[in-house]
């Protein structure tokens, strides 16, 4: 039975990737190290504590003698690395927190992989690591790495360990770099969900600048397909990018959703653009889907859908997060 080390798997990609690893692999385990941050929501697997090929250890991926530990005794088949402090805004709050995490904990588990031969390590990273781009064009995996918040600046720091810990060590590690992802469980900080949760209270829904900053969209579920297939055939030392051919001006999408909610757009609210926003992120996935056999299967429209609804069906999982309930099962008394 193959094991692997899955960390950051409470929140919102890790508990899809390992919900569609349980339901892929029946000769699986898997291990999944979470820090239990805000962001980490053991309701995300509930229904699935009882199955005996999942654990749950609870733990800093930047504790070195727990990393080696876990690493040491476990004899893993695979490292997949989604753990991360991933909020812009935070990052430009506190760029501590996202070095420790993003790029101190990538070298604990880089080490770890090292020394005890893991025979795969992926690092699952983000289109954020390129910076900006104009009007046209996308992301390619040649594209030069030039963050603009601290947030993606410890994303490419950490993507540029694996890369030397390849060719130098020869360690089979391999990236994928993500555009923007929705869908069910994404803690309501990232866009989509926190304007669904502020329209449903008929909240004022703040835009940064002109709301035109546009990003490219993919559904939880297809990055998710996407990072089984670079796990089971990346190329070691490559980098594969993952986008949904998703373009959306910031502003469009919150009408949408304003829309779909029967909600007013007088509910939309301009607030000053935060320090390094950058402008348009577009990724080229051809790599992807020529190597990996991969390709986005759930529309935009459809992909949209089902996350309104799940949210819609779901009223306990966000009031949960907002009066802070959910905490008590991160922090028990």
């Amino acid at each position: 039975m193959r094991r692997i080390l899955i960390t950051g798997g409470l929140g919102f990609i890790g508990s899809n990737f390992i919900r569609l690893l349980l339901d892929a692999e029946a000769g699986l385990e898997i291990v999944n190290l979470d820090k239990l941050t805000y962001a980490g929501n053991p309701l995300n697997l509930k229904d699935r504590e009882s199955d005996p090929r999942y654990r749950l250890v609870r733990g800093d991926i930047a504790d070195r003698e727990l990393v080696e530990s876990l690493v040491a005794t476990e004899a893993f088949d695979a490292v997949v690395n989604l753990a991360a402090e991933s909020f812009v805004d935070r990052s430009i709050a506190s760029s501590a927190p996202f070095v420790q995490s993003n790029v101190v904990g990538t070298q604990v588990l880089l080490d770890a992989a090292l020394a005890h031969r893991v025979p795969r390590f992926l690092q699952v990273s983000t289109d954020e690591v390129y910076g900006s781009l104009g009007p046209t064009g996308a992301f390619t995996e040649q594209s030069p790495l030039a963050p603009n918040n601290p947030y993606s600046a410890t994303k490419a720091a950490a993507d540029l360990l694996c890369r030397a810990y390849h060719r130098t060590h020869g360690l089979p590690a391999v990236i994928t770099r993500c555009s923007n992802n929705y869908g069910p469980c994404q803690f309501p900080e990232k866009l989509i969900p926190l304007m669904i949760q502020r329209a449903l209270r008929n909240e004022p829904l703040p835009v940064y600048g002109d709301g035109r900053h546009v990003r490219d969209w993919l559904y939880v579920g297809d990055h998710c397909r996407a990072l089984h297939l670079a796990l089971m055939r990346g190329e070691p030392g490559e980098v594969y990018n993952i986008g949904g051919g998703e373009e959306l001006e910031n502003i469009e999408l919150v009408r949408l959703i304003i829309r779909q909610l029967g909600k007013s757009e007088t509910l939309i609210e301009s607030v000053p653009d935060r320090p390094g926003h950058d402008r348009r992120y577009a990724i080229d996935s051809s790599r992807a889907r020529r190597e990996l056999g991969w390709a986005p299967a759930v529309p935009f429209a459809e992909g949209m859908a089902r996350t309104i609804q799940w949210y819609l069906d779901n009223p306990l999982w966000l009031a949960a997060i907002a009066d802070g309930t959910y905490q008590a099962r991160l922090h028990p008394t």
